[in-house]
């Protein structure tokens, strides 16, 4: 089991806030990061709705931090940056945490449709080891990553 901790002091407007954490969920952490350096500070039904057009590759999500050798897209800049990538996997798990935070504010009686995601934070999580079989003697030991996310939300006032 896993120890519940988060990365910020919750003192205070406890009743305002909701709460919810993914561990070891197998999606990359440098997706992670841009993708939350992107809605942290916004309302949830928006930023769900962003991530939304991703999934159906109508927008890209623009990449600001880990740019090195990708392309350019095509059209307008988002986010004053034209590099982009479309990580499915990881903005699909993104939005199951927002879908499960947006419930754990309904179950504590906040207005779910008034919810602003005041902290998110990512980190590496652990690592599982696979072989890939080459040759006949020796294997290949792949690295596979997990992520951990936690997010809070406050009633907008």
């Amino acid at each position: 089991m896993v120890k519940k901790s988060y990365q910020i002091q919750t003192e205070g407007r406890q009743k305002k806030r909701a709460m919810a954490m993914m561990k070891n969920k197998p999606i990359s952490r440098k997706y992670t990061v841009e993708i939350i350096s992107h809605i942290k500070g916004k309302r949830v039904d928006k930023s769900l709705t962003w991530l939304e057009k991703i999934t159906k590759m109508e927008e890209f999500l623009p990449l600001r931090k880990y740019i090195k050798k990708i392309g350019h897209r095509k059209g307008d800049s988002k986010a004053n940056t034209k590099v982009g990538r479309y990580p499915i996997r990881t903005v699909k798990a993104i939005m199951e945490l927002l879908e499960s935070v947006k419930a754990n504010a309904d179950y504590k009686g906040l207005d779910s449709e008034n919810l602003l995601i005041t902290h998110m934070f990512a980190s590496e999580g652990f690592t599982r080891a696979s072989y890939q079989s080459q040759g006949r003697i020796a294997g290949k030991r792949r690295a596979n990553k997990s992520t951990h996310v936690e997010i809070i939300v406050e009633e907008a006032r």
